[in-house]
């Protein structure tokens, strides 16, 4: 038996499209279990546990996950008991998903003495995921640029200033990936290509060298936000009032339905001001101020 921490994560951070992601100490643990016999039960506790959302039987991301494990060294996975204990709330751009994935591969690696390297486990859970940008931070932690390709992945591991803190606000609403995606334009402007090349390279310039008073205008985006923050009833005022608490910047995480603000003080007022935001126009929230997990993914026993 085995079980994985695995980080929440999240991704963009504005312009960063698909190439931006940050891990966050909001866990979810993963145990897998082999026992004799046939099949697979899985346990849930926590998030997705009351909805049915999540596949209780070999269909669950963390067994698939596993069996792609085991493909790789040549073996067969084998009957197992899985149980989650769910933190990262679902379909709410915070990685819930990658943390099934990273889980199910680390735990089935570790279970067969880890065969794989950290770049091999990379490359399956890019592959599962279809993008990068989750999965390279919830496993290997902290702030993450990650570019890929059919035939690699590159990632770099970029420091996070000190002080700098993440606020998330969560609301009730959830809004799907596959949603999110088919927001997206077919097509973007010339102009509105450079404008984020523009301002990806001032927030990592910015992050790099700790100067915060420029993370509002360097998480500023026209590839993606514009579309889907239409997804959002009041994203506009949520962001405006972060920024008028006190944080230096603010965006949607990953696709949404979550808010990230990261601030160097006042959290708590940012958090509690994005919240009453998103209230006023009809959305329930949470708000959780998330430090940088510079773990990743850890086996815990």
């Amino acid at each position: 038996m085995v079980t994985v921490r695995v980080p929440a994560s999240t991704t963009n951070l504005g312009p960063g499209f698909d190439v931006l992601g940050l891990a966050l100490s909001l866990h979810n643990e993963i145990t897998l279990a082999p026992i004799e016999g046939v099949g697979v039960t899985v346990e849930i506790v926590g998030e997705g546990a009351a909805d049915g959302a999540l596949p209780r039987d070999e269909h669950n991301l963390v067994f698939r996950a596993a069996e792609r494990a085991y493909a790789a060294v040549g073996q067969t996975a084998p009957a197992m008991r899985i149980r989650l204990l769910n933190r990262v709330p679902l379909a709410r751009g915070l990685g819930s998903s990658s943390t099934a994935i990273v889980g199910g591969l680390v735990g089935a690696n570790s279970l067969l003495g880890r065969p794989l390297d950290d770049e091999t486990l990379l490359r399956i859970a890019v592959e599962m995921e279809g993008h990068p940008d989750n999965v390279t931070p919830a496993l290997m932690g902290g702030f993450q640029v990650v570019s890929a390709t059919d035939d690699e992945v590159i990632h770099l591991r970029l420091p996070m200033p000190r002080g700098l803190r993440a606020v998330v606000c969560v609301p009730a609403m959830e809004i799907l990936t596959d949603e999110a995606r088919e927001a997206l334009p077919l097509r973007i402007s010339h102009r509105d290509a450079v404008f984020n090349v523009g301002r990806v390279a001032l927030l990592v310039a910015a992050l790099t060298q700790n100067r915060p008073d420029l993370l509002s205008r360097a998480m500023e985006d026209r590839l993606h936000q514009p579309y889907r923050s239409t997804l959002l009833p009041g994203y506009d005022a949520a962001v405006e009032a972060a920024l008028g608490a006190g944080a230096a910047g603010a965006c949607l995480s990953g696709s949404g339905s979550s808010l990230l603000a990261l601030t160097t003080d006042r959290a708590a007022a940012v958090g509690e001001a994005m919240v009453a935001a998103l209230r006023d126009h009809g959305v329930e929230a949470r708000a959780m101020e998330l430090p940088v997990d510079e773990e990743g993914a850890v086996v815990l026993d």
